[in-house]
């Protein structure tokens, strides 16, 4: 069975930081794209970043590129998101996702619970 868990969201002023972490177990996490998606209150959820089995490639939405990075650990099984110079705007509740491709394609399979992240203005 594939288990997705984030952490790291919380409440953060505006400007500053977060990583969200997300740990995969159940499959061969190496053979797949992540994804972080986002769903802020009243809204549709959001594809926020996507990044390849191996990592080369990396996707962005345009409202986070320069301030967001995605990346990925095989050997722990961990994709992050690392967030920077937040905004009110990016108050949300985050999920991970795991593909079933090795690239970023298609509607995710497996997703997480979701973790929030609250940015004060």
């Amino acid at each position: 069975q594939v288990q997705l868990v984030e952490s790291g969201g919380g409440v953060v002023q505006a400007g500053g930081s977060l990583r969200l972490s997300c740990l995969a177990s159940g499959r061969t996490f190496s053979s797949y794209a992540m994804g972080w998606f986002r769903q802020a209150p009243g809204k549709e959820r959001e594809f926020v970043a996507g990044i390849s089995w191996s990592g080369g490639s990396t996707y962005y939405v345009d409202s986070v590129k320069g301030r967001f990075t995605i990346s990925r650990d095989n050997a722990k099984n961990t994709v992050y998101l690392q967030m920077n110079s937040l905004k009110p705007e990016d108050t949300a509740v985050y999920y991970c996702a795991s593909y079933t491709n090795p690239q970023v394609m298609g509607v995710p399979a497996y997703w997480g619970q979701g973790t929030q992240v609250t940015v004060s203005s």
